[in-house]
């Protein structure tokens, strides 16, 4: 079984775009461009590591970067059965399932970026990375610094990371060293994330989530709050905004993944740290996809996956009354309105649109449901609707 894991800040790498220029998968960089009304084009080829750090910039663009990948790696005709992303990751995992729309998840992604920006101006903070030590030692490090000082990430055994002010982080860090912290490292970033200090940002993104209006998916995104897999999409209005002020649980979020029968982890988007982080805590197959070079070797790497032992299941096969209707071109889907569940309709019904482009029915029968929602960006040849043939 697969999951798609989803970097967040700190992942983004200057020229990252470069790349990907001459991809079919480029098209999301312009169409992201319009929604945000900025130049991710130039921000993702050009942009310096100075320009990059800017929350600002990073969030938009390592959000942008994964869903290109993404977008080539369902080319290809992969896809997983469950999601999860770390921090600003969450974000992409819910735009790649469905719960956002595309162009709702830009705008949440560049509202949730300036209001922690802004957080981080209003009460200044950093973070460090705490290595070789266990996550109660973090813990205490941090009540025994008595100061503002908290743990925002779980990442893997023995790598924990401690945020809040700089005096309370250097007392924090100075604790852990003498319970025997193998190392502590300064992290460059410009607040103090999933912290109280990111408050102001809580309350000030909440609307901006509400009116994302977050929507059931098929498969399941594990959160960072509490490390279970949501697939209803009202859950997620509470879950995002607790995201900012608390920690993120990512080394018990693989946990549950592999509980759940994942085997394989596939990190999509620039960087890289996500793998390293799952062949630390679980005892899956990693790789990490963020060049169109690397397509190659995912497929190898699936392909690796798939071969099954003589005499073993295959798994269940459809029914041969059973059809669906899939997409003749990639981007935002639209459903037509008046099709119910039941329907029954004729080869060459329109059932929505990409775009321009109508989406009609290579089948007669009736109509069971549609598999892409309104606004879900999809890939050519990607299952739109199913329906029985009569």
């Amino acid at each position: 079984m697969l999951a798609f894991t989803f970097p967040g800040q700190g992942s983004q790498r200057p020229g990252m775009g470069r790349p990907w220029q001459d991809h079919e998968s480029w098209e999301l960089v312009d169409e992201a461009s319009e929604v945000a009304g900025r130049d991710i084009a130039a921000l993702l080829c050009d942009a310096d590591a100075d320009e990059l750090k800017d929350t600002r910039n990073a969030q938009l663009t390592t959000f942008v970067s994964s869903l290109m990948v993404l977008d080539a790696v369902q080319r290809v005709g992969i896809d997983a059965s469950f999601c999860a992303g770390h921090s600003l990751g969450e974000y992409t995992a819910l735009t790649a399932t469905g719960a956002l729309g595309f162009d709702d998840g830009i705008r949440l992604v560049s509202a949730r970026a300036a209001a922690m920006h802004d957080a981080g101006l209003e009460r200044p903070g950093t973070m460090a990375a705490v290595l070789g030590l266990d996550d109660d030692q973090v813990v205490v490090a941090c009540n025994l610094a008595d100061s503002d000082v908290w743990v925002a990430n779980y990442n893997a055994p023995g790598q924990v990371v401690i945020a809040g002010s700089p005096d309370g982080v250097d007392k924090a860090s100075a604790q852990a060293k003498e319970l025997g912290a193998k190392r502590v490292m300064a992290l460059q970033v410009s607040g103090a994330f999933h912290t109280p200090f990111m408050t102001a940002a809580r309350e000030r993104l909440r609307d901006a989530i509400a009116a994302a209006d977050p929507r059931d998916t098929d498969v399941p995104v594990v959160s960072n709050v509490d490390a279970k897999p949501h697939d209803v999409g009202a859950e997620w209005a509470n879950l995002l905004s607790a995201q900012l002020s608390s920690p993120v649980r990512w080394r018990q979020s693989l946990l549950t993944l592999e509980a759940e029968g994942v085997t394989d982890f596939a990190e999509l988007g620039p960087g890289g740290v996500l793998s390293g982080m799952a062949k630390r805590t679980t005892d899956g197959r990693t790789i990490s996809i963020a060049t169109p070079d690397d397509l190659d070797k995912l497929l190898e790497w699936v392909d690796a996956a798939s071969t099954t032992p003589s005499g073993q299941l295959e798994g269940e096969h459809l029914f041969a009354v059973e059809r669906l209707v899939v997409s003749p071109a990639a981007g935002i889907f639209t459903p037509v309105s008046d099709i119910a569940e039941g329907a029954s309709i004729d080869v060459g019904t329109v059932i929505g649109h990409i775009g321009e482009t109508e989406v009609r029915s290579s089948f007669g029968g009736q109509f069971q449901s549609f598999i892409a929602v309104d606004t879900e960006r999809v890939t050519l040849r990607q299952p739109i609707a199913w329906l029985r043939t009569t």
